[in-house]
């Protein structure tokens, strides 16, 4: 696999880079409310910029259908970058339209320019290979090399993360580098004791990643609302809490072999309703209330997780253990994350909300070994799959 640094000692004075970024992050309308994935990938964009490349900069944002839709507009992110890079962003209004054509011809050694995007074109998602393949090469028309950046798409056969690299000199950027060397330490030989450390919604979004770790790890933590299936198949009442019925038996047989590894809750804090404002309670994990549901882990629980987290010298951790958004219900994963911290060893907080919560809670990123910025391509990699981005990047 080829590197930005490749790429760098080639030369790149005046050539046109086209750099896939992630750049999906959270608005609240037009406000950025977490600017964490434009600041992970100023880093390649800078170093492209100084040295002498009108760097070309595309990303998604949102699950817009094929079609231009103002509230996923990338406009907002690159007013962002450029105040973070500190320079003016030239930003086209399509993606490989008149805008886009007359944005990137223009651009003189060292400009930057944003695409809108990508996700407004249906080729961009098309399962057709044909319709995938003529977007990449309009994509690819707009530029001499590509460099991949957007570690949190590369789990995507999409046509800027699969087909461009089969149509330009490509290199990996140092972001997407930085993931493969963490999450293979995690899938090597990790240094024991191995405590993972899992939450979220639902147990059959995680199954799989489930099933690939429980053999190699010393301790599973279930938080989140997909502890309640757990829960159930422990022959617990969960009131009104998230729970997916048909996964019941599967947590049963996954509890069956952990032999132990895998650790509950003992206490959740149980509310009325879905809402900051909804009477709630710490209650016995076994004794939630029929009228109430589960919204995070309580403080006896928050412990004992702090307590198998102590030990560890490699940490995984994908998931909030409750709705951190709201005030009432953010302890249990402020709690675990502090925990988290305190670990000395190697410590990885796996994207997606994990990372989110991490900012939004105000705590220091630096405590953390890494935090990752693709989820699902994070949990994708310890499955052991083929990440189709990963694999474009190889050939």
């Amino acid at each position: 696999m080829k590197t930005l640094d490749d790429l760098l000692a080639e030369g790149v004075e005046g050539r046109r880079v086209l750099v896939r970024a992630d750049l999906n992050v959270p608005l609240d309308g037009k406000t950025i409310t977490d600017d964490g994935r434009i600041r992970a990938v100023l880093p390649t964009v800078r170093a492209l910029s100084e040295a002498g490349a009108r760097v070309v900069v595309v990303s998604h944002l949102g699950r817009p259908k094929g079609a231009p839709d103002p509230k996923y507009s990338l406009e907002p992110v690159a007013q962002r970058l450029g105040e973070l890079l500190d320079r003016p962003i030239a930003f086209a209004t399509d993606t490989v339209g008149e805008a886009a054509k007359v944005v990137t011809a223009s651009l003189a050694s060292g400009d930057v320019a944003l695409l809108e995007n990508l996700r407004f074109n249906p080729g961009e998602t098309s399962k057709d290979d044909a319709a995938r393949g003529a977007f990449a090469d309009e994509l690819a028309a707009l530029a001499e090399a590509y460099v991949d950046d957007a570690f949190g798409a590369v789990h995507r056969k999409h046509a800027s993360v699969y087909d461009v690299p089969a149509r330009l000199p490509h290199f990996a950027g140092g972001l997407v580098l930085r993931e493969l060397e963490v999450l293979s330490k995690l899938t090597g030989q990790p240094e024991r004791p191995y405590v993972v450390v899992l939450g979220g919604s639902k147990v059959s979004d995680k199954l799989a990643v489930i099933e690939a770790l429980l053999p190699k790890v010393d301790k599973l933590l279930v938080g989140g609302g997909m502890c309640f299936t757990f829960l159930k198949a422990q022959g617990h009442e969960v009131g009104k809490s998230l729970l997916e019925e048909d996964m019941v038996d599967t947590c049963r047989d996954l509890l069956d072999r952990a032999a132990g590894r895998i650790v509950l809750p003992v206490d959740v804090v149980a509310a009325t309703a879905f809402a900051a404002d909804a009477e709630h309670d710490v209650v016995d994990a076994g004794a939630i209330p029929a009228d109430r549901l589960g919204l995070d882990i309580g403080p006896a629980s928050t412990a004992l997780f702090a307590e198998a987290l102590a030990p560890a010298k490699t940490v995984f951790w994908n998931g909030p253990m409750g709705v951190f958004e709201l005030a009432p219900f953010a302890a249990g994963t402020r709690g675990v994350a502090e925990a988290i911290t305190k670990v000395d060893g190697f410590t990885v907080v796996g994207g997606g909300d994990s990372a989110a919560a991490v900012r939004t809670l105000g705590l220091h990123e630096a405590a953390f070994g890494h935090i990752s910025t693709g989820g699902g391509a994070s949990l994708e990699y310890l499955e052991g799959k083929t990440l189709p981005g990963v694999a474009a990047l190889e050939q």
